[in-house]
């Protein structure tokens, strides 16, 4: 393999290609947001903003496939909070999410906080892939005063 382009971590453009991703440079800029500083819940929207500051060139539209395309390979969780908002979350290992609905953040919920009886057959020809809980607050009417 050739040397990384200058500035690039040969980490990033590994973890790409150890997903089956081509390491293009909007990938590896996007990824170098993402996963530069620990796990983190980002919508497209905010991490496009990131780019723009970041001086990336890439359009909202790349921005939404190529988070589409990492969560595909892996590398993140697409995490559904209402229809129309989804958040891609770095931290893939199995867990679930607090969705605080005043302030649209969202935090992580450890797996074996929350305990899931029982599940329903899957429809024929078809398998559960997996079970997220996301927990819906709201600030008490009671502190909130």
């Amino acid at each position: 393999m050739s040397a990384a382009p200058k500035g690039v971590d040969i980490a990033l453009i590994n973890r790409l290609t150890d997903a089956g991703l081509r390491p293009t440079r909007q990938r590896l800029a996007l990824a170098e947001l993402l996963f530069a500083d620990g796990d983190k819940h980002i919508t497209a929207e905010q991490l496009f903003d990131q780019a723009r500051h970041a001086n990336q060139r890439v359009s909202l539209a790349t921005v939404y496939n190529t988070l589409n395309q990492f969560a595909e390979a892996g590398l993140l969780h697409a995490v559904t909070v209402d229809q129309g908002r989804t958040y891609f979350d770095t931290n893939v290992s199995d867990h679930h999410h607090f969705f605080f609905e005043d302030s649209g953040r969202l935090t992580d919920i450890p797996r074996d906080a929350i305990k899931v009886v029982g599940q329903p057959d899957a429809p024929d020809g078809y398998q559960i892939d997996d079970i997220q809980v996301v927990v819906r607050v709201k600030r008490d009417s009671e502190t909130a005063r």
